[in-house]
């Protein structure tokens, strides 16, 4: 631009548009443009300079993509009928605006007064703008804090919900959890045997008493036959898979399930393992307790309809073993 031309845009400058003095005008209208008669912008309120530095002395139609009216390249064109705009920088970021043009008295310019329309949440974020970048009747002010205060709600209401089912959660886990051994207790046993046989699938359960126990809490009380119960569970979790399930029905009493697991090799070899494990001498209370177990083993092939028979059977055996003995495993005969 010529020093010529560099003069003359700062007497447009400096001449305000319509009468008003500049502060009236960036407090009426923040994100306005003033355009000369040939489309250069020779004015552009405080918040189009911090969305985009330098727009003063840029040609209009070089900076912003003009998409309504359609085919637009002066001015004329620009505040033709409404003088309503659609617009958007040309340059990344490609931030949209809708705009209102109307001529100015004098030199055939146009002040444009632009806003964000519905994308204005958008920008906000973007630019990190504040209430202090709109004019205080802009009604976009309004929906700032409505955005706001919905965010915030939603914010609130999802740590809520969030809250509430964590606490559900751990309440179910809780009342499936035994509350000593913290292995499944009979209610999550029940309802796991029952979608067992729901769903054909075949499955062995393990019945399993500990020999002794009642010598171990007689002889050295309570709090020593918890440690042991303790230690039995353990080996219990220790043995089995991921998607098997142990439990503590009650008392000594242990039930495992062993879904995909019907082989009677691999059944027989864990419950020898398990009875080795628990015969083990066990420091229980400052005193060695000893005890083993019972096993009985039933073996679904995914057509048992009753899981009471099923279970029926398993205890048959577990009090074969019983009076075998004792420390042994025992396996039910199948259903023909």
């Amino acid at each position: 631009m010529t020093a010529s031309g560099q003069s003359d845009l700062r007497k447009a400058r400096s001449a305000p548009p319509l009468g008003l003095a500049p502060e009236a005008l960036e407090r009426l209208m923040p994100m306005h443009l003033v355009v000369g008669a040939d489309g250069t912008i020779e004015q552009a309120g405080r918040t189009m300079t911090r969305l985009r530095a330098g727009l003063a002395g840029q040609n209009l139609f070089e900076a912003f993509d003009l998409r309504r009216p359609a085919g637009a390249c002066s001015v004329s064109d620009l505040v033709a009928g409404e003088g309503r705009l659609r617009l958007g920088f040309r340059e990344f970021p490609r931030t949209a605006f809708k705009a209102t043009a109307v001529p100015l008295p004098e030199g055939g310019g146009a002040l444009v007064n632009l806003s964000f329309g519905i994308s204005i949440v958008d920008a906000v974020r973007q630019y990190d703008l504040s209430a202090g970048d709109f004019a205080e009747t802009d009604l976009a002010i309004e929906m700032l804090y409505l955005v706001e205060a919905k965010h915030a709600v939603m914010s609130d209401s999802e740590r809520l919900t969030a809250q509430i089912y964590g606490a559900q959660q751990a309440a179910e886990e809780k009342a499936a959890t035994d509350a000593l051994t913290g292995l499944r207790n009979r209610r999550a046993f029940d309802s796991a045997l029952q979608a067992l046989v729901a769903g054909g699938r075949p499955f062995a359960v393990f019945q399993m008493d500990l020999d002794h126990f009642k010598a171990v809490n007689d002889t050295h009380g309570h709090a020593a036959g918890d440690d042991v119960l303790l230690r039995v569970a353990a080996i219990l979790s220790g043995q089995i898979r991921t998607g098997d399930i142990a439990a503590r029905l009650g008392g000594d009493e242990f039930c495992l399930l062993l879904p995909g697991t019907v082989d009677p090799g691999r059944l027989s070899a864990l419950g020898e393992t398990l009875i080795a494990r628990i015969e083990e001498p066990i420091m229980a209370g400052g005193v060695t307790c000893h005890v083993s177990a019972s096993i009985g083993v039933a073996v679904s092939r995914g057509t048992d309809a009753d899981p009471a028979s099923l279970l029926s059977r398993a205890d048959a055996a577990l009090y074969a073993s019983k009076h075998a003995g004792r420390g042994r495993c025992t396996f039910a005969e199948e259903e023909g």
